[in-house]
């Protein structure tokens, strides 16, 4: 979704990215499991460094804090496991409050009935810049800046920051470029995994002769068809392009948008292709579009879901095992190089006090990371996570792939837009793409409505 225009990267790192990913899932890998959190005790001082730990934070005891974030279910849950683990350390209480979509509206209506939240993880680099615009956001202090440093390659750093300054701990990433599928449809469709677009094709016409619709798509959340998107433009089109349409430096309208969205149609188009075709997609959410995939049998309402590493979180939900039952792929190289899009979360101070910083502080060090790593469908960019504490094989690989890419790697684009273009339901590219699955045979319109949505967006 969005972007802050501020950082440009080549093609060398997302290479060797792609490489080391499709070689990883290459392996055979091992089922889910989850480990139990091996923290050490309270330390009644809470100022020392505890062992096992990798900093030190204050004495917070009569501290209360509140922290908004869109995530719900299994997710939700694991976060609350990470300020457990802050609350044990500093003494401080702290609250998790649910958030809807858009944030950065959820944030306001808070804000204007003066009960904001102390900290917020928002979910787009445009939101980050938003929050910065509106003056809700505070900067990070020094003890974060030095953990960011330390921790965090520069690409990463420079996503949180705003006109140089330093706002966001991106907590939480994704590789958004993986394709999930159901390994007892593939075997019985005698299916391989693809490594290019056309193969892809091929590898979908196959399952759907074996008498499985190949394609689940969650489409009442838009954000996912924007994935599918991104990925398709950035091999095609290739970085430059990417980073260009991502700043509005180049038109919707250009050539490479409709050549992107021309390649789309081709499964978007083919209703057999897709689960429920066009209209049962956009009443299916995202973590429907996963479970309906790992249910039922050798009948599953579709083979394969495309989506990034948190799909593991909702095959969780079902009896299916990673590794086993549930496999991945990389997305398939569409020009001549695979795709490696990213997006994330970042923390940002609302109410600026020793407890938020300390927070902030807290989710920019692997102390964080890797309690939410141990309990899986969660990837971190702090490259001091030890890639041990993550529980299979299957996430250890992306983990070690996003670290490789180092600054090299392209952020969400619609994360990168402002809100009402590239983040808010029922609006701008969420909706003009729903549109576009409705009708796929219309390039010309849909690049004609989302150049008018971008250019009210962007003011340009």
């Amino acid at each position: 979704m969005g972007s802050t225009g501020s950082t440009h990267r080549t093609r060398g790192a997302a290479k060797t990215a792609a490489a080391l990913l499709a070689g990883a899932l290459a392996l055979s890998l091992s089922a889910c499991g989850g480990s139990d959190d091996d923290k050490s005790s309270d330390n009644p001082s809470g100022s020392s460094k505890e062992p096992g730990t990798s900093l030190s934070l204050p004495k917070l005891d009569g501290t209360t804090l509140e922290v908004a974030a869109v995530w719900t279910g299994a997710e939700q849950a694991n976060f609350k496991k990470v300020l457990a683990e802050f609350e044990k350390r500093t003494g401080a209480k702290v609250t998790f409050v649910p958030a809807q979509d858009p944030i950065i509206n959820f944030l306001g209506s808070k804000i204007a009935g003066g009960a904001p939240p102390d900290v917020a993880m928002l979910p787009q680099v445009g939101a980050v810049k938003q929050a910065v615009e509106k003056k809700w956001a505070k900067p990070l202090g020094a003890e974060a800046q030095a953990e960011l440093a330390k921790n965090y390659s520069q690409g990463w750093q420079d996503l949180g920051k705003v006109d140089g300054k330093p706002y966001g701990v991106y907590y939480k990433a994704a590789n958004k470029s993986l394709i999930w599928y159901n390994a007892k449809v593939f075997e019985n469709a005698g299916a391989s995994e693809p490594k290019t677009w056309k193969d892809l094709l091929g590898t979908a016409q196959a399952v759907y002769d074996s008498g499985v619709t190949p394609f689940s798509i969650g489409a009442a959340d838009g954000w996912t068809l924007t994935d599918w998107f991104e990925n398709v433009y950035l091999s095609q089109a290739g970085p430059e392009k990417y980073d260009q349409l991502a700043q509005h430096k180049i038109k919707w309208t250009d050539p490479s948008v409709k050549e992107a969205l021309t390649t789309l149609a081709q499964i978007w188009g083919k209703k057999d292709f897709v689960a429920g075709g066009a209209k049962g997609a956009l009443q299916t959410e995202f973590p429907a579009s996963v479970t309906q995939t790992f249910t039922g049998g050798d009948q599953p309402k579709a083979g394969m879901v495309f989506e990034g590493d948190f799909v593991q979180v909702n095959i969780g939900e079902t009896k299916a095992k990673v590794g086993t039952d549930a496999k991945v792929f990389p997305f398939p190289a569409v020009g001549d190089t695979a795709p490696v899009v990213s997006g994330g979360d970042a923390a940002v101070i609302l109410k600026d006090s020793k407890g938020a910083q300390a927070l902030a502080t807290f989710l920019a060090s692997p102390d964080a990371a890797t309690v939410q790593a141990k309990l899986g469908g969660y990837l971190s960019p702090n490259k001091s996570v030890d890639l041990s504490a993550y529980p299979n094989e299957v996430q250890k690989k992306m983990a070690e792939s996003l670290i490789a890419a180092g600054d090299d790697f392209r952020f969400d684009m619609s994360d990168q837009a402002p809100q009402a273009f590239g983040g808010t339901p029922g609006k701008g590219e969420w909706k003009d793409l729903q549109d576009f699955l409705k009708n796929p045979t219309d390039v010309a319109g849909t690049q004609k409505k989302l150049e008018q949505d971008a250019a009210q967006a962007y003011g340009s």
